[in-house]
């Protein structure tokens, strides 16, 4: 069913899941949304499987017209979402109907929002993703990102008969001042002599970032004498820092999958939301933490997508608003 019909498009707005895993040894990137959490709550609002599709907007989002009549939940950056001109708030369920005009102008807290619409963003399946990884041209809604008189269908799925909101203390907050958990390495011995100084260094979000990497911009990061610029190339994952011949350091994200520079840290799965609503000109400091560490923080984001998943459950089940 035609849903919304694109009459601005924002700067970057794309369709996106949870990503391909199953081809990255093929040297198909990951792609999916860059914030995991926010786009699985979108789904969780409007009664969808936590891996629908959903639209990721960057920075400034689309004026949309309502075809169909829908439930549709804005996640993640703040961006001033507005029905017929009248704002509605994130991170809850909203009813549209044909003829409605949703505009998101542009964020004011974070960098990327999720809209999640029941049934999910209804496009062909590319390697058992609907996720876009445009450089390439593959999956998504043609391979792009979206333009000016595009038409986007849903999935089959019922209207809610309630309407579910996220209560105030499960939302996330972005803000200016970052820190990141790491996990040392792999290239770690590399850096002993820089490493101490990596640690207590304050870096800068710049604007030369995207769903590669997130550049960033301090204190170059001093390799140990004789070590070399780069290495035999290897793959990467989401979260690496990399540290290129400058000594700027490049936190990659979920369309590289090999690299030649050595990664002096590992960002935690937990943290890479954190990454993904990092806006230019955002401070980023990195924090090391054990193995144990990280594990334990990525079992506690998974108990709470649990609890929010059984808290929203309970609520349609009352029939009252959440």
């Amino acid at each position: 069913m035609e849903t919304f019909a694109i009459r601005n498009p924002g700067p970057m707005t794309t369709v996106q899941d949870l990503g391909r895993p199953a081809f990255l040894d093929r040297g198909v990137p990951l792609s999916g949304a860059l914030d995991i959490f926010a786009c699985r709550v979108a789904n969780l609002l409007v009664g969808n499987p936590e891996g629908a599709a959903v639209l990721e907007i960057t920075v400034m989002g689309p004026t949309l017209e309502v075809l169909a009549p829908a439930d549709i939940a804005l996640t993640g950056a703040d961006m001033g979402m507005t029905i017929n001109r009248e704002p509605v708030r994130g991170w809850k369920a909203i009813r549209v109907n044909s003829g409605d005009t949703i505009r998101i102008p542009r964020t004011t807290n974070g960098c990327r929002a999720y809209l999640a619409v029941t049934g999910g963003i209804d496009v062909p399946p590319m390697m058992g993703s609907r996720s876009t990884f445009a450089r390439a041209g593959i999956g998504g809604f043609q391979g792009r990102a979206l333009i000016r008189g595009d038409l986007l269908r849903r999935g089959p799925g019922p209207l809610m008969n309630s309407l579910r909101e996220l209560p105030d203390e499960c939302i996330p907050r972005y803000p200016q001042e970052i820190t990141l958990r790491v996990l040392p390495g792999p290239q770690d011995d590399l850096f002993r002599k820089g490493s101490d100084d990596f640690f207590r260094a304050y870096y800068e979000v710049t604007e030369q970032g995207d769903r590669m990497g997130c550049r960033l911009r301090g204190p170059a990061v001093r390799r140990d004498d004789g070590s070399p610029e780069s290495i035999v190339t290897e793959p990467t994952m989401a979260g690496n820092v990399q540290v290129p011949a400058d000594g700027q350091p490049i936190i990659l994200l979920v369309e590289q999958t090999s690299g030649g520079y050595a990664k002096i840290a590992t960002v935690i799965t937990a943290d890479l939301s954190r990454v993904a609503q990092a806006m230019p000109g955002s401070t980023v400091r990195f924090e090391r933490v054990s193995l144990e560490t990280a594990h334990s923080l990525y079992r506690e984001q998974k108990r709470l997508l649990q609890r929010i998943q059984e808290y929203l459950k309970s609520k349609a089940r009352l029939g009252g608003t959440a």
